[in-house]
């Protein structure tokens, strides 16, 4: 199958999964936190702002999807994003002392995923780029 036929699908999954996320997280997230175990910060609002850039990501994310193209100037922000949060929990993972606390696996599994999605954004620009002639 041809590269850029994969491009639509791979934002809607992108966008149905920061979404997802950012909804449970607004409303459940100090639920979610007491389910799986995780500490709670001292203030809900830092979930909840987190979780709000989710939701204007999926936004960007079913944007993308609906014209690559005509949007692909946006997936570098979608890239950031991944890259910003797989640094953060990998240094984290990677450094578990810096803290005095193990990071929590659900964090290490958010991050595998956003990996993935960070090396498809990253296919998926350079494919878009040579299709309207670009120099990659």
């Amino acid at each position: 199958m041809n590269a850029q036929k994969m491009i639509k699908p791979l934002y809607v999954v992108a966008a149905l999964y920061d979404a997802v996320l950012g909804v449970a997280f607004i409303v459940g997230g100090k639920s979610l936190f007491d389910c799986l175990e995780i500490p709670v910060p001292n203030h809900l609002g830092y979930i909840q702002f987190s979780a709000a850039l989710l939701l204007v990501f999926a936004l960007m994310y079913a944007a993308i999807a609906c014209d690559p193209v005509k949007n692909r100037n946006l997936i570098p922000y979608g890239i950031l994003l991944k890259i910003s949060y797989c640094s953060v929990v990998l240094f984290h993972w990677i450094n578990p002392e810096n803290q005095g606390v193990e990071l929590q696996n659900w964090w290490k599994g958010f991050c595998v995923a956003d990996g993935v999605f960070l090396i498809l954004f990253f296919c998926a620009w350079r494919s878009l780029g040579k299709s309207a002639g670009e120099e990659a």
